[in-house]
């Protein structure tokens, strides 16, 4: 069987605060460099997801409202290949959309 690892090496301030997030997995190369990151995990003995939530000082908050509409879209998409619900896929796709929307207008200034 395959494995492959994947590592999160984060440089805190003095105040803890992420300042830089690498990333690597043994199928990789070359270790890359984002400004956020987010990963759920599934407690099947609580039933109930624990998060991990970082991101750097340097990301702008635009970036950051796209990257949760982001990660929201693929969620909706994550869904839909694992129980086929189309129903709540499309939900959380309208939202996505509502929410593009919101944006465009904060950043036009309207």
């Amino acid at each position: 069987m395959k494995t492959s690892d994947i590592n999160f090496t984060i440089e805190l301030d003095d105040k803890n605060i992420p300042e830089k997030i690498r990333w690597n997995a043994s199928d990789k190369n070359e270790t890359e460099t984002t400004n956020a990151i987010a990963i759920s995990l599934w407690d099947n003995v609580k039933k109930s997801t624990m998060s991990i939530d970082l991101w750097t000082k340097e990301m702008p908050v635009d970036e950051m409202k796209r990257f949760h509409i982001d990660c929201i879209g693929g969620l909706g998409q994550s869904l839909l290949n694992a129980t086929g619900d189309t129903y709540m896929s499309g939900e959380i796709n309208k939202l996505c959309e509502k929410l593009v929307e919101h944006l465009k207008k904060e950043l036009s200034g309207n």
